[in-house]
């Protein structure tokens, strides 16, 4: 499935007025860009909200980054993913995550990250009509669920990572499987309030363990990852500047061998993100 070279990731396109979400996701698409990818959150009719913006949309895909594996079944997956792709040209892709221990023990289950993700697309290859591996792929950041990924699915959509992750994902998948990584960016020129945005909004994460770990692996310091993120930190995985500065990074990362680049506006305030997503139109290119 091509998702062109970069996307919009946005949570508002799930949780706003269904009428603005609409018309969001038309404006997006005459803008150019190819995939516009939606957030797993809590759960919720994440196929439904896929829908709207099927719906809504006439060339781009519509990408869900990513469902996890606790919250939704996965016939009910295999078969909602199979009526969107009947229904609007084969243009949905569907994002899988086995999420923390929480998760899954909140689900009444042990937590065996890659046995649990290969029983779940087990089930999805067994259903009545099963969901291709080219029209899944998974939110991998380990190099264990990152071959996973690579022998399963279309390829990997990895959360908070450097060009340089996506250099190591190209090195060992090989030619071929999707890495199409979350770019979170900040429209502010100044390094101060840039990255309080980042920090608003990612410094959450930082006290998750399985992003801590993956941050590890980048090369972080355990003094990288307190008080919501180093400079360094902060600096390395998210673009903030102007439009040129941000198209540097999509290029950093596309360099190292990235297919597709989404971008998630942070630090634009309530509402949906219109007038960033317009500056940003250029990128599409």
């Amino acid at each position: 499935m091509d998702l062109g070279s970069t996307g919009i990731w946005s949570i508002e396109l799930r949780t706003a007025d269904p009428d603005e979400i609409a018309d969001a996701a038309a404006e997006l698409d005459e803008l150019g860009w190819g995939t516009l990818w939606i957030p797993g959150l809590g759960g919720g009719d994440i196929l439904g909200d896929s829908e709207r913006l099927l719906r809504a949309t006439r060339t781009a895909k519509v990408a869900v980054g990513v469902a996890s594996i606790w919250r939704h079944q996965a016939a009910e997956m295999a078969a909602g993913h199979a009526r969107l792709q009947a229904a609007h040209g084969r243009r949905h892709l569907l994002g899988l995550g086995v999420s923390d221990p929480a998760a899954a023990q909140n689900a009444g289950h042990p937590y065996r990250p890659l046995a649990d993700m290969g029983s779940y697309l087990d089930k999805l290859d067994q259903a009545p009509v099963p969901t291709p591996p080219a029209e899944r792929l998974l939110a991998a950041l380990g190099p264990r669920m990152t071959e996973l990924a690579g022998r399963r699915t279309a390829g990997v959509h990895p959360f908070m990572v450097t060009p340089e992750y996506s250099a190591g994902a190209r090195k060992q998948l090989g030619e071929g499987p999707l890495i199409a990584p979350y770019q979170a960016v900040v429209l502010e020129r100044d390094p101060a309030a840039a990255r309080a945005a980042a920090r608003d909004f990612l410094g959450a994460f930082l006290g998750m363990d399985h992003y801590a770990r993956s941050l590890r692996r980048q090369g972080f310091a355990e003094e990288d990852l307190t008080a919501g993120g180093s400079d360094r930190l902060i600096d390395s995985v998210v673009a903030w500047g102007d439009v040129e500065a941000i198209g540097a990074r999509i290029q950093a990362h596309r360099q190292a061998g990235a297919d597709h680049v989404c971008l998630h506006v942070v630090g634009a305030g309530p509402g949906m993100p219109l007038s960033q997503w317009r500056e940003l139109a250029p990128l599409t290119t």
